[in-house]
């Protein structure tokens, strides 16, 4: 089968067979039955995929990469969704059944798809692909970091974060202009957290809108206790803290509000 690679929607085609099925050995097939791959394109990775002892969803939003897969994997097509996974209700397909993510996804929404995946992550044990190499980076990145934020944060917040290997523009149709990058998340054990998690995602988002003031500046908005913005962690600046000290501020604050 000749595949012939195109670019839509910020999407670099991969056009390496042996990456391709490094990529979808990422996945270690345990806790879920199903995988769910975004932006298949023109499949190179999904036929690694259809290897595997899992039943594989793919979901994409160009026409002509839809008629393409259903018409070169046929066992595949009834599982070809055509939407766009940020608007789509993927539990029209799942229900409330746990499932993995994998792609090669696009640069221009990869950080959209990690955040969408994080509202889901009760049903999410597992998650792999190739981002922009900076954005792998910064997801896996640990505290100190210059690259380390709000993706860092709320990523590790309930998932163990690994960069697994960088892949270089050459093997791209066509070639972005950047290196990219594949890691995997796997959900932490105890993924529900000590404190409230929506009020976690405000404190972690609003430190770091003012990554370059200490916490006590940058977190006035939440109008805390004078007492309780003399604790030393207000003296720190964002990149500072680790996960588990967002936690145990955002735990703090939860007290005092």
């Amino acid at each position: 089968m000749t595949v012939k690679a195109k670019k839509h929607l910020g999407q670099h085609f991969l056009n390496d067979e042996s990456i391709a099925e490094k990529i979808a050995d990422t996945l270690s097939l345990k806790g879920y039955k199903s995988v769910l791959e975004i932006g298949p394109g023109m499949g190179v990775l999904t036929k690694y995929l259809l290897k595997k002892n899992i039943t594989t969803y793919v979901i994409e939003i160009d026409s002509e990469s839809v008629d393409f897969l259903k018409a070169n994997f046929l066992n595949l097509a009834p599982r070809v969704i055509e939407k766009d996974f940020l608007k789509y209700d993927i539990n029209e397909i799942f229900k409330e059944e746990s499932f993995a993510i994998i792609g090669n996804f696009p640069y221009n929404i990869s950080t959209q798809i990690v955040f969408k995946m994080l509202e889901m992550r009760n049903q999410i044990p597992e998650f792999s692909g190739m981002f922009q190499k900076e954005v792998a980076q910064r997801i896996c990145s640990k505290e100190g970091s210059k690259v380390y934020g709000i993706l860092s944060v709320l990523t590790q917040a309930f998932y163990d974060a690994d960069y697994l290997f960088t892949v270089p523009p050459t093997v791209f149709n066509p070639p972005p202009k950047v290196d990219s990058g594949v890691l995997r998340l796997v959900r932490k054990e105890n993924y529900n957290l000590s404190c409230d998690e929506s009020l976690l995602f405000k404190v972690v988002k609003t430190a770091f809108q003012q990554r370059r003031k200490t916490l006590r500046n940058s977190l006035k908005t939440f109008n805390l206790s004078e007492s309780l913005r003399e604790d030393v962690i207000f003296d720190k600046r964002p990149e500072q803290l680790s996960v588990q000290e967002f936690i145990s501020l955002t735990h703090l604050i939860q007290k005092d509000v």
